[in-house]
């Protein structure tokens, strides 16, 4: 990783990690850690990371609790390239994709490939939801509170402060 202050958060890729399930993984910690290690294994060079946060699963907060950071990477892939990396490391650990928002081993996503903002059948940038998501502008703003929403322009400080949903997400 390189020095926060010689990366422009604005010409990263964003990508948020998260886990309510550990597989077989001494814990989702260990988990998400292995899979950040991976990265490099894809061709995806991590430029900062945040450290983890915890909050309570949603919709249903019933399921087991999740542990979520954020990577700021290179851009170096084009976007449908990185998802589709992303997925494939998915795979890897475990995730078995089904009912949106089950308890799962690793989650990948796509938050912004820079400045770029796509439409398409199998890739929205930026990710239309993380905007409202307390466990993914939380830990941005914690590495890159500058960062600006492509579409929106608000900071990742602004938006993790009106974020509504996982408003209990807190670093661990």
């Amino acid at each position: 990783m390189i020095e926060n202050s010689q990366i422009n958060p604005d010409e990263s890729a964003v990508v948020a990690l998260g886990s309510s399930l550990a597989g077989g993984h001494e814990s989702r910690e260990a988990l998400l850690e292995a899979a950040l290690r991976r990265f490099a294994d894809l061709g995806l060079t991590v430029l900062a990371r945040s450290g983890w946060w915890e909050s309570a699963a949603w919709p249903d907060p019933s399921a087991p609790a999740y542990l979520n950071g954020v990577a700021l990477v290179a851009p170096d892939l084009p976007p449908e390239e990185m998802l589709a990396a992303l997925h494939a490391l998915e795979r890897a650990f475990g995730r078995a994709r089904g009912e949106p928002n089950a308890p799962r081993t690793l989650d990948l996503d796509l938050i912004a490939h820079g400045r770029l903002v796509l439409d398409g059948p199998g890739l929205v940038l930026p990710h239309p939801r993380a905007h409202q998501r307390r466990f993914v502008m939380g830990p941005l703003a914690a590495i890159a509170p500058a960062w600006r929403h492509p579409v929106y322009g608000g900071t990742a400080k602004m938006m993790a402060a009106g974020a509504t949903v996982g408003r209990d997400a807190a670093p661990i």
